[in-house]
């Protein structure tokens, strides 16, 4: 499931901080936490700190065109985004598979928009190449600009509480906002809200439905759009293949499971086949430790599960984020 977008993502001074470790994999550049995760977590949950994203691309999209020809191109309704409302919308493949997630706000003159760490280059390509006779200029705005987040910004609206910091002033962006509170606090909030990360909770067969993306992510009532028609019948008529799950992982052993690991049904015995693949986990400071996943459809809601681990199996419950039978309320009636 995972990717390597290490290779442009730039290393935050917001490092030297005291007490930071930096993270690993893709979010490298970042800290991971500043001394004490847990503590931080307590921080972000009570409203306070912030959290330093500045290792993910940023694409800026400008130009009086750029709403009608973003609404015509991805998965949202963009024609009436008010300046300053945080939205996120999908690039989907042909067969509706998501290629890019975007979240962002546009300002009156330009959309702006945060994507995973790595991940601006190949975005802003596809799209330059989809510009043809519209007025809109397309640019990588990594350099210019870090990401950071910030709970007491979070308001109803999915996707909220982002800031948009000039690169060069993040260091004074965090002595104003702090105390600065670490990645591993932020994503043990957002795998316990259910909230998928594109690449890393999602793969290449992904489709919205499967990820609880259809209304945070994707409009159901606007034009065409690329991969529209997978995305409206699977609404329409039929189950998603998959749907993602928040699942409580047995306390018990001291290590995580790692990313991509294998799901089993417990009861099955040993031959039992594969039924879905692990995603981003976390040690949340109420829940225990935490994981979203990708599970086969059929699998039954209350089956308890196994997931390999470095020392064995760990035993998992689950706790439904996408129902399985999404889409059956829309159901027409044949005959």
């Amino acid at each position: 499931m995972a990717y390597d977008g290490t290779s442009s993502s730039p290393r935050s001074p917001l490092l030297g901080l005291p007490g930071a470790v930096a993270g690993d994999g893709i979010d490298a550049p970042v800290a991971a936490h500043y001394g004490s995760f847990t503590t931080e977590q307590r921080t972000l949950a009570a409203g306070e700190g912030f959290v330093d994203l500045s290792h993910r691309g940023v694409v800026r999209i400008s130009g009086p065109d750029r709403l009608t020809w973003l609404h015509s191109l991805t998965s949202q309704h963009l024609l009436e985004l008010a300046p300053g409302e945080p939205t996120a919308t999908l690039v989907l493949s042909p067969q509706g598979h998501v290629e890019h997630a975007l979240y962002g706000t546009d300002d009156g003159e330009a959309f702006t928009a945060h994507v995973e760490p790595g991940r601006a280059p190949a975005l802003v390509e596809w799209l330059q190449r989809m510009i043809f006779m519209s007025r809109v200029e397309v640019a990588d705005a990594t350099a210019e600009l870090a990401v950071a987040w910030r709970p007491a910004k979070v308001t109803d609206a999915p996707y909220s509480g982002y800031d948009l910091v000039p690169r060069a002033e993040l260091e004074a962006y965090a002595a104003a906002a702090g105390p600065a509170c670490g990645l591993w606090a932020f994503e043990a909030l957002r795998i316990a809200r259910g909230e998928a990360r594109w690449g890393l909770d999602t793969d290449e067969r992904t489709i919205p439905n499967e990820a609880g993306w259809v209304g945070p992510a994707v409009h159901l009532d606007k034009g065409c759009y690329r991969g529209q028609e997978t995305v409206a019948r699977v609404h329409t008529l039929g189950r998603p293949p998959r749907r993602l799950t928040l699942l409580h992982l047995d306390g018990s052993d001291p290590a995580l499971p790692p990313l991509g690991a294998e799901i089993r049904v417990s009861s099955a015995g040993p031959e039992s086949r594969v039924v879905g693949t692990l995603g981003t986990t976390s040690r949340h400071h109420e829940l225990g430790p935490v994981g979203l996943a990708l599970l086969k459809r059929n699998v039954p809601v209350d089956a308890e599960l196994e997931i390999a681990g470095p020392q064995g199996p760990i035993p998992a419950i689950q706790e439904v984020v996408v129902d399985p039978e999404v889409g059956l309320h829309v159901r027409p009636r044949l005959g």
